[in-house]
């Protein structure tokens, strides 16, 4: 290797003097001769260092090619230094303009567990297990992707009847592809939380995403007030409209199924299609506001065969920064049977206010919810569904960026004449 080096230098040393030295005498030809042996011998030791350095100090073979053109009289370009790298960068299966890999799935999860005590009668307290909920995503293209959400919910009744019932339930509580075209214009089909109001798409399954322990009680899962889950298609999408930034849903699908507390899963159980229309703004100017409606639409077929249309009214303001927190909602559901003029209005609303207070590293969290059922007696659809009038008093403290400890009291009121309840709530949750 070293003899290599040697004739090469004495090559390309030599031919640019090659025409000088022929004229000159012997003992400058000597001295010729001792200082390009001088600077073979320089090369060599070049090399030598290069070659006994340990594999994974050495530079890569683009950057050793630079450095050798440094040596020589013209020296290396800025050109040729970049080109080492990109040459580097490619060998090395590093270039930047390498193709992200489909599917790209991704996976998050979250849980908690709670102790509760109430002096309600017929109510029992101690711990209970929470849901475990995960959170699937992945990504079938640039502009096509899917998400899922799967829960397991402990059964009270596990291990009883023939065959024994399992330990837990599980649900698929979303599951839907999304075309997205662009922020202006996003198709999609599947499940959903039905955009009908805010907390039931800003809040999903895992009780670490929401200030409070419970959710409120117009929106609560397997609640029949609001059509919790939607089955069908949605388009969605941003206008920017001069910075007030209006976002849009629509969407048709199936309605309640005859247990109005479900979807219809598995096919609507009359040949109307339920539709909806979801309206909210976020204008620049007052960043972390959101002002909005909704209107939903659908038939009603009971398992008895009575029918009712329904029609579902609601609208929200909310402030979603912490310093304060402001949620308030308000909806009102119209239902009329088929065939007859009487009609029947319910409403229900309710406020949260909470604020990440500024001392002790902006760990503590305390917040306050007022919320208000009112369902009229002769409504066929609501019946059993209670009416509420009630409070709810809490404090978050978040122990890291992914655990929180909450601690709430409930003080509710479930029909009129009804005492009051009091119930207190320790609850941990937690996303992995």
């Amino acid at each position: 290797m070293k003899n290599q080096w040697k004739w090469l230098g004495l090559l390309l040393l030599g031919m640019p003097l090659a025409g000088g030295a022929q004229g000159a005498d012997p003992a400058s030809q000597a001295e010729l001769i001792q200082e390009l042996l001088a600077r073979v011998q320089k090369l060599e030791s070049r090399v030598a260092e290069l070659e006994n350095q340990p594999k994974m100090q050495r530079p890569a073979n683009g950057i050793v090619l630079a450095s050798m053109e440094s040596m020589s009289p013209a020296g290396a370009t800025m050109e040729s230094l970049q080109s080492g790298m990109q040459a580097s960068g490619t060998a090395s299966g590093q270039g930047t303009d390498a193709q992200p890999a489909y599917p790209s799935l991704k996976l998050a999860g979250f849980s908690d567990f709670n102790f509760s005590a109430t002096d309600l009668k017929g109510s029992r307290s101690g711990f209970t297990e929470g849901q475990f909920i995960l959170h699937l995503t992945s990504a079938l293209s640039s502009k096509v992707n899917f998400l899922s959400e799967l829960s397991a919910t402990a059964r009270s009744d596990a291990g009883t009847g023939s065959p024994p019932a399992t330990g837990f339930n599980f649900e698929v509580e979303r599951s839907i592809i999304r075309f997205e075209q662009s922020d202006h214009f996003k198709a999609s089909f599947g499940r959903y939380h039905t955009p009908i109001n805010w907390w039931n798409t800003a809040f999903h399954h895992g009780q670490w995403l929401q200030t409070s322990i419970s959710r409120p009680e117009m929106t609560q899962f397997g609640g029949r007030l609001i059509p919790v889950h939607f089955v069908g298609g949605l388009v969605e999408g941003t206008v920017p409209l001069s910075g007030l930034n209006l976002n849009y849903n629509a969407g048709l699908g199936n309605g309640r199924g005859s247990v109005i507390s479900r979807g219809g899963d598995a096919g609507d159980n009359n040949n109307n299609r339920a539709w909806l229309v979801n309206l909210f703004a976020k204008p620049d100017r007052l960043f972390g506001l959101v002002v909005g409606g909704s209107v939903y639409r659908d038939k009603i077929t009971l398992a008895s065969g009575r029918e009712f249309r329904e029609w579902i009214t609601s609208g929200h303001i909310v402030w979603q920064k912490e310093n304060p927190e402001l949620i308030a909602e308000f909806a009102n559901v119209n239902h009329q049977e088929a065939g007859r003029e009487n009609t029947f209005n319910s409403q229900a609303y309710y406020v949260q206010v909470a604020y990440r207070l500024p001392w002790f590293e902006n760990l503590w969290k305390p917040y306050y919810r007022f919320e208000y059922i009112h369902i009229p007696r002769s409504d066929a659809v609501f019946q059993g569904v209670p009416n509420l009038a009630g409070s709810v008093v809490g404090l978050r403290y978040d122990i890291s960026s992914f655990a929180a400890i909450k601690a709430e009291y409930r003080n509710q009121r479930r029909l009129p004449g009804q005492p009051h309840g009091n119930a207190g709530f320790l609850q941990t949750s937690f996303t992995f």
